[in-house]
C-alpha cells in the first residue's frame, strides 16, 4: 500500500515541477526511415504541436552516435541540408518534420534500422521560462518504398 501511495506522490510532484507548457506538447506520426546494409544515417519524422510557444532544442537516441535537427531547402535549384540549433513551435500550430523539410538526422547508426523496429528518441524542449524538459518518443521504422509518393521520388535519384 505504501509503495502505491509513494509512487502517486512522486508522479504528482513531477507534474508540479514540470512547466505547464510541457504537458501540452504532443507528438504524432513519429517514424524513422529504414536503412539498407552499410547505411549509417537516416532521418526521423513526426508532427509536433504545442499549446504554448516552445522551442525544440534537439534530440537524442541510443541508436545513433549523433542526433541533430536539420532542415532541407532548395537554393538556386539545389537541395541543401543544414543543421539547426533550434526549431520554433508556435502555439497551436503543427510543425511537421518530414522528408525534404525539417527532420531529425541520425548519424553513426549502431545497427541497421529494419521495418517494424521501434526507435527510441528523446526530444528536448524549452519554453519562455527557459526551463528544459524532455519527452520520450517511440518512432516506428518504415521502409522507404512503403511510403506513398516516396517510391517515385526514389526512382529519380541516379
Amino acid at each position: 500500500m505504501f509503495k502505491r501511495h509513494g509512487l502517486i506522490a512522486i508522479l504528482a510532484a513531477q507534474l508540479l515541477i514540470m512547466p505547464v507548457w510541457a504537458q501540452n506538447v504532443t507528438v504524432t506520426n513519429a517514424w524513422v526511415r529504414g536503412t539498407v546494409a552499410g547505411q549509417t544515417a537516416s532521418g526521423a519524422f513526426m508532427d509536433l504541436t504545442s499549446a504554448a510557444d516552445v522551442v525544440l532544442l534537439g534530440a537524442a537516441s541510443p541508436a545513433a552516435g549523433v542526433v541533430e535537427l536539420h532542415e532541407m531547402s532548395m537554393d538556386n535549384g539545389v537541395m541543401k541540408m543544414r543543421a539547426l540549433a533550434k526549431l520554433d513551435l508556435p502555439a497551436g500550430k503543427t510543425v511537421s518534420l518530414k522528408p525534404g523539410s525539417y527532420h531529425i538526422m541520425l548519424t553513426g547508426l549502431k545497427q541497421p534500422l529494419k521495418k517494424g523496429d521501434v526507435l527510441p528518441l528523446t526530444l528536448k524542449f524549452s519554453g519562455k521560462d527557459k526551463q528544459v524538459v524532455t519527452l520520450e518518443v517511440k518512432a516506428e521504422v518504415r521502409n522507404l518504398t512503403s511510403m506513398p509518393g516516396m517510391a517515385g521520388e526514389h526512382q529519380h535519384m541516379h
